[in-house]
């Protein structure tokens, strides 16, 4: 898929389908969804929103859905620059933003190096969107959401992206543009309708409250109901999370015949 954020016309059962994923992984964080919207009078109309009194990075603004349960609405003003607004839409891709200069010699070794990275981040095109907002999936407030936003370990999310693998198969492929990588997260789904997982950068985690032991992946909401469902059947399988360790020195044949044949 290839078009910004696919329509989606299903219906869903935010908080069965958040209840599946909470029992089937152990989650640890709150799923949340995030929407783009068209006009902010739009956004605000969204039932218990909270608008920011101060000014925040994206990171935080999913934070405050995914840690604190909050829901969320902001505009390009309430963030902090243009790094945070330009990956989902809210500001131009402009030849200032491009150039990277605010990142030279801090996160890349000149303005060159700084202006590569920029390029290579994954965005919203902008011109549609005035406004963002994030929520807590099960709330079920973002009916539905463009993108659904799920922390968790490695070990959750190999299990996650194999529950998503079990029918349909595709093999997934994701880059890392390193710092800013909600552009590989939020911003790839965003943009392309496509599953994106990323490794939350310095940012995310100093801003954002994401835990150093979590990976993020960013999906349209479609993709929820078959990953639970390869889950349910990984499950049954024996392939569950917690994934019990087996012992480094054991005789691995019998493992191997539970875990890898009939």
């Amino acid at each position: 898929m290839s078009e910004l954020i696919a329509t989606d016309h299903d219906t869903y059962d935010w908080p069965e389908m958040v209840d599946a994923l909470n029992r089937l992984l152990r989650l640890r964080t709150t799923p949340i969804g995030m929407k783009l919207f068209e006009t902010v009078a739009e956004m605000e109309a969204i039932p218990k929103i909270r608008r920011p009194s101060a000014i925040h990075t994206t990171d935080q603004i999913v934070g405050q859905a995914s840690r604190n349960g909050w829901t969320v609405g902001i505009t390009a003003a309430d963030l902090v620059g243009a790094q945070c607004s330009t990956v989902i839409g809210l500001h131009p891709r402009s030849e200032g933003w491009l150039s990277g200069d605010r990142m030279a010699g801090v996160w890349y070794a000149d303005q060159a190096e700084a202006s590569k990275h920029q390029h290579a981040m994954d965005v919203v095109p902008y011109g549609r969107f005035e406004a963002m907002a994030v929520s807590p999936l099960a709330v079920g407030r973002l009916d539905p959401p463009d993108i659904c936003l799920i922390y968790a370990t490695p070990a959750q999310m190999i299990l996650f992206i194999n529950g998503l693998q079990w029918t349909g198969y595709n093999k997934l492929e994701w880059g890392c543009v390193g710092e800013s990588a909600c552009a590989d997260s939020w911003g790839r789904a965003l943009k392309s309708g496509e599953p994106s997982v990323s490794i939350p950068c310095f940012a995310e985690r100093r801003y954002g409250g994401v835990m150093e032991d979590e990976l993020l992946i960013a999906l349209p909401p479609h993709f929820l109901p078959k990953t639970i469902a390869g889950l349910e059947q990984l499950s049954r399988n024996g392939l569950r999370y917690p994934i019990a360790p087996y012992g480094v020195n054991n005789d691995v044949r019998a493992g191997m015949g539970v875990s890898y044949s009939n």
